[in-house]
């Protein structure tokens, strides 16, 4: 079934929808534990709604395909992962509202951390802090003040290891090698060309970052970038224009504040916690229809490979749902964007458990949130990008198909 089916079915009404996301949630069985982290977990409360609900798991691409957060949150909000998959650099952009025009090329940077041979030993510079970061960035636009071939160059913090390499000029192609091995104890790659017409690209990429290694060289973690994400601007129709939402996100993270805004989302403030999220939700609940609850630490401490870690997030997070649940949403959708196990300890391709909660929804005989049980459930295994239309159903949006 085309995804973009449900859009020409779609009617308003008062109806509210509540997404409530935990990146990174679904996990495997790590030997000596009571299953994946969500199964050890103690959460009474995501149980009870499990035993009224709808359960099921839900695969963000394809079956076997590990996918990025940004296909992910696409096909959450009922886009074509495929279709629309675009590189890190536009989402890190539009998460800090940087002002892009049609002639720029966006990359996300990692800061990380090489040793004296170049090999990655910490892809991430051990997580820096957020001021470290806009002390490099200015550091780095310091050094390239000057145009590079015709080309000008920004820096632009994002958060802790996160930040943006904008490219300015005309040209500029996206068909760019990623220089990020996505493992330590290899060297960076090169950003080599993946297309002939990427090649003045590659080589002012090469430039770009032999100069920063030197500008660099006296940072104790961060003394490499890695770029990943290439990226020109393109836009979006709007939640509101595809299905009538008026569609609220709050999410820490500048990557998926990103995602929300080129969706035509309202963003949130930023907030510092957990339970300040919660707390926005109930402070904004009457004035929007559709909302977007962004928790970024299950992700986090999965790809710490921290399992303990992980099962304490989710148990934090479940003690907060009688708060959620006391908001009377007409549809809570509980889920993933992944699977972060901590055994892995990065994204995989294991399918994301999911619960629907509504009034209009027909019960399965799922007892407990969990991915065991969730196969079981009545949605079955379902390709995420058809979460959407399944919300918007169970809230009486969208009208009957045909005659």
């Amino acid at each position: 079934m085309n995804p973009e089916l449900i859009d020409g079915l779609t009617v308003k009404n008062d109806s509210k929808i509540v997404f409530l996301i935990m990146d990174g949630l679904g996990g495997i069985p790590v030997p000596g534990k009571q299953g994946t982290e969500l199964e050890t977990a103690r959460t009474p409360n995501f149980d009870r709604l499990a035993s009224s609900s709808v359960c099921g798991l839900l695969d963000p691409v394809g079956p076997g395909i590990t996918p990025g957060s940004g296909p992910a949150h696409f096909a959450l909000f009922g886009y074509d992962p495929v279709k629309n998959n675009i590189g890190r650099g536009l989402l890190e952009a539009a998460g800090i509202d940087y002002p892009m025009t049609d002639n720029d090329l966006l990359i996300r940077i990692n800061f990380a951390t090489i040793d004296s041979g170049g090999i990655v030993a910490d892809r991430r510079a051990g997580r820096i802090d957020n001021e470290t970061n806009r002390r490099i960035c200015r550091k780095l636009q310091d050094g390239f003040r000057k145009r590079q071939d015709g080309i000008e160059i920004f820096f632009e913090p994002v958060k802790e290891h996160r930040a943006l390499l904008v490219l300015r000029g005309e040209g500029l192609e996206e068909e760019i090698r990623e220089t990020d091995p996505q493992k330590t104890g290899l060297k960076p790659f090169d950003p080599d060309a993946l297309a002939p017409e990427a090649e003045k690209t590659s080589r002012l990429l090469n430039k770009i970052i032999s100069k920063a290694r030197g500008i660099l060289k006296d940072e104790e973690k961060a003394n490499m970038l890695l770029l990943r994400g290439y990226s020109r601007y393109r836009k979006y129709p709007s939640l509101q224009k595809r299905f009538g939402l008026n569609a609220f996100a709050i999410a820490a993270y500048p990557m998926y504040r990103g995602i929300a805004r080129l969706l035509g989302m309202t963003i949130a403030p930023p907030v510092d916690s957990i339970r300040d999220e919660f707390e926005m939700l109930r402070k904004n609940f009457s004035q929007y229809d559709f909302f977007f609850v962004h928790l970024k630490p299950t992700d986090s401490r999965g790809e710490d490979g921290d399992f303990d870690a992980k099962v304490k997030v989710i148990e934090e997070i479940d003690s907060m749902v009688p708060d959620l649940t006391a908001l009377g949403p007409d549809v809570l959708v509980v889920t993933g964007d992944h699977s972060t196990p901590s055994a892995l300890a990065s994204h995989s391709w294991h399918p994301v458990p999911v619960l629907l909660h509504a009034a209009t929804c027909r019960p399965d005989k799922v007892q407990r949130f969990g991915e065991a049980d969730c196969l079981t459930g009545g949605i079955g295994r379902m390709p995420m990008v058809y979460l959407m239309g399944l919300a918007l159903a169970h809230a009486k949006r969208l009208e009957k198909f045909g005659a």
